[in-house]
């Protein structure tokens, strides 16, 4: 097969180690890459230096802000994509009122905590609302998504929130993807909600809602096991199709 490309796209101040576990099962049958955004500030700039990288055809797996950039990037290509992976993520663009303002206010709090105390320090407050409570006392992997959030500069990260805050609305593209794709978050995800993904679910024709039992945001390092077999089933249903035609 000459399309055998899956690009993993990271979320907010993630590297590859948030697909540790998922890009080595894949890369027994695909070509994988792993994004690296940069000093990019804006998702369509993170977008185009995907593109940049890219092959001429390719699947697509985002995680949290990564979704987002799936999306702009099948806003901007969609005859390239082959398949769309979506986890933990939205949708919409940045709320207005009172609800936005809270948004907006805790994003830069986060920002001035890094500025100020370091990347570390902000990533350990981080961290408590973004895996599930029960895990929150394990160490390995507290610490493995504190010291992946310390390879990043306070000023990397202000970036990264500069581009959620000034996300577009992924709403229009919804309707008109037609590849294999999965929708996929932990069952306790409490910023990007199981609700939300389900909503997404039912936006995109024939795609596949998956929840991931006993974990929250950071789905693909909480339960690498129960990730790596949801996107290893999509990725066989994108080359069924490819072969299909």
């Amino acid at each position: 097969m000459a399309l055998k490309h899956v690009l993993l796209l990271p979320g907010l101040a993630c590297d590859k180690e948030v697909w540790r576990h998922q890009s080595r099962r894949l890369s027994e049958s695909a070509i994988v890459q792993i994004a690296d955004y940069g000093s990019s500030d804006s998702i369509k700039k993170m977008a185009e230096s995907v593109l940049r990288i890219a092959p001429a055809r390719f699947a697509l797996a985002g995680h949290s802000m990564g979704g987002r950039i799936a999306f702009e990037i099948f806003r901007l290509v969609p005859e390239r994509v082959t398949g769309l992976a979506l986890l933990d993520t939205a949708y919409r663009p940045f709320a207005g009122g009172d609800h936005g303002a809270r948004e907006r206010a805790e994003r830069l709090r986060l920002v001035d905590v890094a500025r100020r105390q370091g990347m570390r320090a902000m990533a350990r407050e981080w961290v408590r609302n973004m895996v599930h409570a029960a895990r929150l006392s394990d160490k390995v992997l507290i610490d493995s998504i504190v010291e992946m959030f310390a390879r990043k500069t306070p000023e990397i990260f202000a970036g990264q929130i500069n581009a959620l805050l000034n996300r577009p609305d992924a709403t229009p593209i919804l309707a008109t993807i037609a590849c294999p794709t999965l929708v996929l978050c932990g069952r306790d995800d409490s910023w990007s909600t199981y609700a939300t993904h389900k909503d997404i679910a039912a936006r995109i024709p024939h795609s596949k809602l998956v929840a991931i039992e006993n974990a929250g945001h950071m789905a693909p390092m909480e339960r690498p096991k129960q990730v790596t077999a949801a996107l290893v089933d999509w990725y066989s249903a994108v080359v069924r199709e490819y072969v299909a035609r």
